[in-house]
Order: structure tokens, then sequence, then C-alpha cells
């Protein structure tokens, strides 16, 4: 039998963020994505949107939530600095 977990990964919605959540959902996981959609995007997850263990918050992570998750996996980052 399989230990479902929780886990919640940040920046979610980007293009690596997304691939873990398909990894941690295949496994069998219950997954939380959090994302303020400023370098993801909500085509990078529009397949597992139908997956009843994913669910997408719109959130900034520089403000608190309060979420109880097994796990964490912090990908909440830009890519590349912008170009002012």
């Amino acid at each position: 039998m399989i230990n479902k977990k929780r886990i919640l990964v940040t920046g979610g919605a980007g293009f690596i963020g997304s691939h873990l959540c398909k990894r941690l959902l295949d496994e069998g996981n219950e997954v939380i994505a959090l994302d303020n959609f400023f370098t993801g995007s909500k085509d990078n997850i529009i397949d597992l949107l139908a997956n009843p263990y994913f669910e997408i918050i719109r959130h900034d992570i520089q403000q608190p939530i309060l979420l109880e998750v097994d796990e964490i996996y912090n990908l909440a980052c830009p890519a590349s600095p912008l170009n002012n």
C-alpha cells in the first residue's frame, strides 16, 4: 500500500514545478500547487486540473499562508532577473 502524502509545491505552475506536480500525482500523492503566476502559467498545469488530488492556489509566498502538508518543495523563484 502506498503512503499518500499531502505535498505543497510553491511555484507549481512554472515549468519545473508543473512537471514535479505531475510526477508527485503519478506517485499517488495529493498535491497543492501555489503560484502567483508572475512567471508560471496556467498552460503548464492545464492537464492537472481534472485530477481530484490536485489543487492550485494563486498566492504570493511573500504573504503568509496556513496549510497542513507533509512535504514542501519550494520552487517559487523567477528563473532570471527582469531587464530594467
